[in-house]
């Protein structure tokens, strides 16, 4: 046994329980870890150890898991992003967004680097991070110490829109051939990162943006390689509407006919299927496709509540026997507040409080995430598992009282109380100071980089709209003087 940590006496602690496949809360707890494996979870630990942090005024949890972000793009539209929508495209605003506020490709490593140091600071250890190549992007993860599946995305069209209110397809001649060849070297490339903590995932985009002949061989590709899919599906009206338009078939019907979906695949979103009530679809299959299938959902529900769109709903998806898991997708990268409007929005599109209880978010963002990538050593705290974990400061104004820790958190608290977080036994933010980011110089470079982004929208948009006209401000500057 290699060095060996003993938080002693935990006021709280979140401990799983094998015999319920579950969590549950335990007191005045020791929980010791040697390197980078927890070796002990529960009462007084007897064993010789080098360092003791006192653990009277804090709750321990295991690291979250977060199965879909988009580091390289999502904090440059931190201030623009938040009230866009189109109305001529069911409200998402995602084709104009991605589209109109483009990095440069060597200025994304800011963003990554942002990103990365807000998951650690809202207590995330491991990661989906869902991006198109760009340099320095492994050597930015290795950095960060998060556990990741770099997931490179890439596809056989381009979508936009060149009048706001339809889609256009730009098709590469090749069907995506040479970025699915990109995206494979770059995954070997991780994997063979001596930090051991990156893996690979697979990511043809989105259901409608490649075509069947990729979708197919992604998917061969990734099973040959031991590897997970990922494909975004079920994420706006305008797309389901395409591809029964395209099949006439609802996406995971049409997935479903390429072999994509099973144990190895997650669903990015999945929020537009057949049963959702804007669609008015005559069929109610799609929800059973992924429980029947073992296909599992990553869940992102802020950035969708923002545009008005709700999951319908996390209750009935995890009654069909769906595994759902969490991911924070845009700006914020907090996994905390996704848990928390993860919540709210299934108990408002369900009308119905139990539709998911606290213990259902934060299954979801542990347990679930772990089971999405395949891990049964991530988001539990038990003898054997990955020494992930994160120290809650219970004495945090935020956090008092204390009556029951986990509901403080999600609901109350966020972020803030988060003291120290520790990945692989190493600790990654001590004291609320993330240690791997710098994070004001990081985002001092993404305001320079807006800076320079925001004056370029009218070149890139069909209208020659200004950044004002598509992302108004909250409220008019007034003149100087």
């Amino acid at each position: 046994m290699g060095r060996t940590t003993v938080i002693r006496r935990a006021d709280w602690a979140l401990g799983y329980d094998p015999a319920t496949g579950s969590h549950r809360y335990l007191r005045d707890a020791d929980i010791a870890f040697a390197d980078d494996r927890i070796v002990h979870v529960g009462g007084a630990y007897a064993e010789p150890f080098d360092v003791e942090i006192d653990g009277s005024r804090l709750f321990v949890m295991p690291g979250l898991v977060n199965i879909h972000t988009h580091s390289a793009t999502m904090p440059l539209m931190k201030g623009i992003r938040e009230d866009m929508s189109n109305p001529r495209l069911y409200m998402s605003a995602l084709y104009d967004g991605w589209n109109l506020f483009v990095a440069e490709p060597e200025d994304k490593i800011w963003n990554s680097r942002y990103a990365y140091a807000e998951l650690l600071r809202s207590g995330v250890t491991s990661v989906v991070d869902m991006c198109y190549p760009y340099p320095g992007w492994i050597d930015a993860l290795a950095e960060s110490g998060l556990r990741c599946w770099l997931s490179p995305l890439y596809e056989s069209a381009r979508w936009g829109t060149r009048n706001g209110h339809s889609l256009h397809y730009r098709w590469s001649d090749d069907g995506g051939r040479d970025a699915m060849r990109v995206a494979f070297d770059l995954m070997d490339e991780a994997e063979r990162h001596p930090s051991g903590r990156l893996s690979a995932m697979v990511s043809p985009m989105a259901v409608d943006t490649c075509t069947p002949e990729l979708l197919r061989e992604s998917c061969q590709a990734a099973r040959g390689a031991g590897r997970k899919t990922q494909i975004h599906a079920g994420e706006a009206m305008i797309e389901f509407l395409e591809i029964t338009r395209r099949t006439g078939m609802t996406q995971l019907e049409y997935l479903e006919s390429l072999d994509v979906l099973g144990p190895h695949t997650i669903i990015g979103h999945g929020i537009f299927l057949d049963h959702h009530s804007w669609l008015h679809w005559h069929t109610r299959r799609d929800i059973g496709r992924l429980a029947e299938s073992g296909t599992f959902l990553a869940h992102c529900p802020q950035v969708f509540a923002r545009y008005g769109i709700a999951l319908e709903n996390f209750g009935a998806y995890r009654a069909a026997g769906v595994t759902i898991g969490i991911g924070t997708d845009a700006h914020p990268h907090n996994m905390i507040e996704e848990m928390r409007i993860a919540c709210i929005m299934a108990r408002t599109a369900s009308g119905n409080t139990q539709n998911m209880p606290t213990s259902a978010a934060v299954e979801a963002a542990t347990l679930g995430g772990a089971a999405a990538v395949g891990r049964d050593d991530l988001g539990r705290l038990a003898p054997g598992a990955k020494a992930d974990l994160v120290l809650i400061d219970l004495d945090h104004p935020s956090m008092m009282p204390a009556h029951d820790p986990l509901k403080c958190l999600v609901f109350t608290a966020a972020e803030r109380p988060i003291r120290d977080v520790f990945v692989d036994g190493v600790r990654r933010v001590a004291d609320g100071e993330v240690l791997t980011v710098d994070r004001i110089a990081a985002g001092r470079r993404i305001a320079d980089m807006q800076s320079r982004v925001i004056p370029r929208v009218p070149e890139r948009d069909y209208a020659g709209r200004t950044a004002a006209d598509v992302a108004p401000p909250a409220f008019p500057t007034a003149p100087p003087g």
